[in-house]
């Protein structure tokens, strides 16, 4: 329902803890994916994933590259595409309520794009920003359209994920992201602009999920999660695990395919999975938050706190995994096998977590969420 209030950030106690909840536990997904691009040093097998020789590595990449690697962005997407209604509901008219969402949307892209230049050029903010500047124009879309248009665009990110990604023998050489591998920190930075241009096509499905989450958007799901909620959180999984386990066992040599015809097939394959687990993750937390309800324990509390300052905490992963893992910094990307880095990935989330607690306690917001809403919201 349209409000006479205005647009304004939401306050502490308006929030819902589902959205919330969503983003603190798959930080903890969007660290151990974004920490895997760093390594290099050796040769690089299908989706640009190192080699690993040793049982706990192997081990390591096939359970990361299954329920992780192309899962944990698709639901932010939705989440995304959620939050985007949450806050077109609350306009006094369209005009204000487009303005706003623009300008929101062109802030995350200029966000993206510093993110990108000066320490990840995997940036997503960018990405999203993009998102965001298409939902604007289907704000007034039909959902039978939305849910056709979502549909439709799994084809082109099946055709750009199996290109994008086709990398089927051992090389030494890196197909993407070629900054994470050079010694020279200006040579990497000159680079980063570069790649963070390329990476939407590696991200297609963020269109997809992003759409599914206005879809959800209208109805609420997260905060009333129905009969496809619960659906969608049991076949998610399940067709993300089936999808993703193929790619996780040829990356590690479990099973070998050396037909590129087939590994094409699998990134596809893998890609359009992985929004269905996102979106099935997404489902799952939403039931979870439905259960916890107000009895928010401490963990709950401090998950759901990293949620909120999603955007701070997703720019400290950077800096953490900048200062430790390239070789211009301290190298241990070319030391460290997948298994460490996982370790390093999931503490470096942990940290995040009892840093935005902290926030919380102290009435503080996360310094990248402050700087947005003031440079979105018009002031008084």
């Amino acid at each position: 329902m349209v409000t006479t209030l205005g647009l304004r950030p939401v306050r502490e106690g308006e929030r819902q803890l589902a959205p919330d909840l969503a983003r603190g536990v798959m930080l903890a997904l969007i660290a151990v994916a974004n920490s895997a691009i760093y390594l290099y040093g050796r040769p690089y097998g299908i989706r640009q994933h190192i080699i690993e020789h040793d049982l706990l590595n192997r081990v390591t990449t096939t359970l990361s590259m299954t329920f992780v690697d192309g899962r944990a962005y698709p639901m932010f997407a939705a989440l995304f595409g959620y939050g985007m209604i949450q806050i077109w509901n609350r306009r006094r008219d369209d005009t204000e309520g487009r303005r706003v969402l623009k300008r929101r949307s062109r802030w995350l892209l200029a966000f993206g794009a510093v993110h990108a230049v000066l320490l990840f050029s995997g940036d997503v903010l960018g990405v999203y920003g993009l998102l965001g500047l298409a939902i604007v124009r289907l704000l007034r879309v039909r959902d039978r359209t939305l849910l056709v248009l979502a549909g439709i665009w799994l084809v082109p990110v099946a055709l750009m994920s199996a290109l994008a990604y086709n990398t089927p023998r051992a090389t030494t050489e890196r197909s993407i992201f070629w900054s994470f591998a050079v010694d020279d920190p200006l040579t990497a930075l000159a680079l980063r602009p570069i790649e963070w241009v390329l990476t939407p096509l590696g991200m297609t499905g963020v269109f997809t999920a992003g759409l599914v989450g206005v879809w959800a958007g209208r109805r609420e799901l997260l905060a009333v999660p129905d009969r496809t909620v619960r659906r969608a959180a049991v076949w998610g999984p399940l067709a993300g695990t089936l999808g993703g386990l193929p790619v996780g066992l040829t990356a590690t040599g479990f099973v070998t395919v050396d037909d590129p015809v087939a590994v094409m097939a699998l990134n596809a394959v893998h890609m359009v999975s992985g929004i269905a687990a996102g979106l099935g993750y997404a489902a799952a937390i939403s039931l979870l938050a439905r259960r916890i309800g107000t009895r928010r324990g401490p963990l709950a509390t401090a998950l759901a706190s990293c949620g909120q300052r999603s955007m701070t905490s997703y720019l400290l992963q950077s800096v953490v995994f900048v200062a430790l893992l390239p070789p211009y910094t301290i190298g241990l990307g070319g030391s460290l096998g997948s298994a460490a880095t996982v370790a390093l990935a999931l503490g470096t989330w942990a940290a995040t977590v009892v840093a935005a607690e902290f926030m919380r306690r102290a009435g503080v917001r996360g310094p990248a969420e402050t700087l947005l809403r003031r440079l979105t919201y018009p002031r008084g």
